[in-house]
C-alpha cells in the first residue's frame, strides 16, 4: 500500500501527517502582554544576564536591518532546510503579537522568507521573525521596518515540499524554544526565555537594570570635562 508517497514508495517511508516531522499544533498558553511589554523595554543584554549568560541564539542569528527589535511569545517552526510551505501555515495560526522562531537547519542556500512573506505577517500581527537559516528582499524588509533575525540572505528561493512541524519545541541557534516562550530580539541578537521563568527572569533583569543605570551615572559624572579650555 502507498500513502501520501510517489509511486513504488512503500508506506514504511510515506508521509504520515500527524506524527514526529508533520504535525501542526495551533493552541498553547502564551505570557501575559504586560510581561512582555516590560521585556520590551529592556536591552537583551541585560535579559541575557539575568538567565546568567544563557539563552542568547549564535552571535550569527542578528537583525538584517538597524534598529530591528522585537518581543513577543514564540511560534516554534521546525522545517527541512531551504522548505518554506510550513512557514506559511505558521504565519497563518499565529496570534496577533507573536513571534515566529524557525529553525530552517541553519542552511544558507535557499531563503525561506521574504517580502511578501513579511507582508502576510504584517497583515496577522506578526511582531517579528527568528530563523536559524537566510532570508532575502532584505532592502523591502528594512523598508517595510518588519523585524527580522536571521544568519544572512541568499538570492535563491524557497523549496516546497512541506514537511516539518509547527507548536513544537525546536532548536534555533543553539537554544531550545518551546511555544509560549518569551522571544526577545535587539541589536545584539536573540535571546529565549521559559515560559515558565518569565515573571522570575524579568523582575531579575529589571533590577540588573536599575543597578546598571545607577553605575551609568556614576561613570558620567567621573568624566572630564571634554568641552575644552574657554577661548582666549
Amino acid at each position: 500500500m502507498v500513502v501520501e508517497g510517489t509511486a513504488g514508495t512503500p508506506e514504511i517511508h510515506a508521509r504520515r501527517i500527524g506524527a514526529p516531522g508533520a504535525r501542526i499544533r495551533a493552541e498553547w498558553p502564551r505570557p501575559d502582554r504586560e510581561v512582555i511589554r516590560r521585556f520590551g523595554t529592556l536591552p537583551i543584554s541585560i535579559i541575557g544576564d539575568a538567565m546568567h549568560r544563557l539563552g542568547a541564539m549564535h552571535g550569527q542569528i542578528r537583525s538584517l536591518w538597524p534598529g530591528a527589535a522585537s518581543a513577543g511569545p514564540a511560534v516554534p517552526v521546525w522545517v527541512r532546510a531551504g522548505d518554506n510551505a510550513l512557514i506559511h501555515q505558521a504565519i497563518a495560526l499565529a496570534q496577533p503579537g507573536d513571534v515566529l522562531v524557525i529553525n530552517a537547519q541553519g542552511s544558507t542556500a535557499h531563503a525561506v522568507f521574504g517580502e511578501l512573506m513579511a507582508l502576510k505577517c504584517l497583515v496577522q500581527g506578526v511582531a517579528g521573525v527568528v530563523i536559524d537559516g537566510v532570508v532575502r528582499d532584505v532592502e523591502d524588509l528594512a523598508a517595510l521596518k518588519f523585524p527580522v533575525f536571521a544568519r544572512g540572505a541568499c538570492a535563491s528561493g524557497p523549496l516546497k515540499d512541506g514537511t516539518g512541524e509547527v507548536g513544537y519545541p525546536i532548536a534555533c541557534g543553539g537554544v531550545v524554544c518551546a511555544p509560549g516562550d518569551v522571544v526577545l530580539a535587539d541589536g545584539d541578537g536573540v535571546v529565549i526565555v521559559p515560559i515558565a521563568d518569565a515573571v522570575s527572569v524579568l523582575r531579575h533583569a529589571e533590577s540588573i537594570a536599575v543597578w546598571e543605570q545607577e553605575r551609568r551615572a556614576e561613570l558620567i559624572a567621573q568624566l572630564p570635562d571634554r568641552a575644552g579650555p574657554e577661548p582666549r
